[in-house]
């Protein structure tokens, strides 16, 4: 887990790098489910990547224009009625000594306050756009010191977005922030041996996605880093299934793509198998493309490479293969620039990973993309999906493929973040061998 001593590093580089200036950062606002019931809260990930502070109603400043005050936080107040209610709150007092603010302020006073941070500053660093609400107040502050000009007073000029600093800190990680993605990998690894165990014709989906998380929140996730595929048969051909309900039958594949979040870090973690614990022969044939392809762009993930560059290795293993079993006509040339593929492979091998599922990160820099370094984690996941009626030979109809791992990116190549998950044939079908009868 990340030490209060990191988030302080992170604030002063955030400074350091920020230079003349003011920046807000706002918690992110907690939605109604209906009527008065709220949907679970998480907080905005660059609030907390700068603080480790998880609860709403916050906004954080970070300035280089108040030296006795360059760490302030505005929080709910300590407040006993609603900590019988909704649980206990750090308040003012808990925002200084438990998370390191140089100053703390009830976010009721924020209206009244916000505008003496704003006076004589120039460039205010704040993302426009996100929440209407707090735009209003911090413009009504801006509007508030410019009220002030005829005393000397100064308003900002410039409205920077602060997330081009925080963003590109976020993509290279440390030390600490591997570990925690590892033990986020570990906790995957026991929900999709487990889901190994569960699946097999006669039970839906949502049984799966049961296990899936009852195995994160016993292994301390604090909740799935994103909502659970678990697509069997044709269902596992639909990229972003949601449903979960299908009953499986004998002779389906089961795309399970799923991972836990910890310690607000992500792990993504995709793998098919068959419920009857064999592979078809069509079924082994477009799997082992799809891990061919896969492996070949694992290999390919090192320094300097691209991300453009990974998903090219991928799609030359993949249409050689749809070529070689004749879904797809040759040549191989053709095929790619007439993009004759896209029926089957429709996304992209890769994104970055981190404390969102699709992590921030500029993929361009220039408008070139971006070289691959050291401490950045990327996804590597292709796939093949021959959906019921497509134009090939009927044998391959209803066959769903992704294979995902997660990647860091090292100095001297890669390492697997999420090793250990099964995924070639033997080990996949010797795993479904061994599940007891009753599951």
């Amino acid at each position: 887990m990340v030490s209060p001593s990191e988030f302080a590093q992170r604030r002063q580089r955030f400074l350091e790098t920020m230079g003349a200036g003011v920046a807000l950062f706002a918690s992110t606002p907690v939605a109604i489910r209906n009527n008065d019931v709220e949907h679970e809260f998480r907080q905005d990930s660059d609030l907390f990547y700068l603080t480790g502070f998880d609860e709403p109603d916050t906004l954080l400043i970070l300035s280089n224009e108040h030296p006795e005050q360059r760490m302030v936080l505005f929080v709910r107040p300590r407040d006993p009625e609603r900590e019988t209610w909704d649980g206990p709150r750090a308040g003012v007092d808990g925002a200084k000594s438990q998370y390191g603010a140089s100053a703390a302020f009830p976010i009721s006073e924020l209206g009244q306050r916000l505008p003496d941070f704003l006076k004589d500053v120039r460039r205010l660093h704040y993302r426009l756009g996100e929440d209407r609400e707090l735009d209003d107040r911090v413009l009504g502050a801006i509007h508030d010191v410019r009220a002030k000009a005829r005393s000397g007073v100064t308003a900002p000029r410039e409205i920077i977005d602060p997330s081009v600093i925080v963003h590109e800190m976020r993509l290279r990680k440390t030390d600490a922030e591997v570990e925690t993605m590892l033990r986020a990998c570990s906790i995957t690894r026991e929900a999709h041996l487990r889901a190994m165990q569960v699946a097999r014709p006669g039970r839906h989906e949502y049984e799966v996605e049961a296990e899936l998380l009852r195995v994160f929140r016993a292994n301390g996730s604090e909740r799935p880093a994103y909502g659970s595929i678990v697509g069997s048969g044709p269902n596992a051909t639909i990229l972003h299934y949601r449903k979960n309900d299908r009953l499986m039958q004998d002779g389906d594949l089961l795309l399970l793509d799923a991972g836990a979040e910890y310690g607000y870090y992500a792990s993504d973690v995709t793998r098919t198998f068959p419920v009857s614990g064999r592979f078809s022969d069509a079924q082994r044939t477009l799997y082992q493309i799809v891990l061919d392809a896969q492996l070949a762009a694992i290999d390919a993930v090192r320094p300097g490479a691209t991300i453009p560059g990974v998903h090219a290795v991928a799609l030359e293993v993949l249409v050689k293969g749809l070529i070689r079993v004749g879904i797809l006509e040759a040549p191989l040339e053709a095929a790619l620039k007439a993009e004759t593929y896209k029926p089957y492979y429709m996304h992209r091998t890769s994104h970055w990973l981190g404390m969102d599922v699709h992590d921030v990160g500029d993929y361009h820099v220039n408008k070139e993309p971006r070289p691959l370094e050291p401490g950045f984690v990327l996804t590597i996941e292709p796939g093949l999906y021959v959906a019921p009626g497509s134009k090939c030979a009927p044998e391959w109809h209803g066959i769903g493929i992704r294979i995902e791992d997660d990647v860091l990116v090292t100095a001297s190549g890669h390492r697997v973040l999420t090793d250990g998950i099964p995924k070639s044939v033997a080990e996949v079908e010797q795993i479904l061998a061994q599940r007891p009868a009753s599951g």
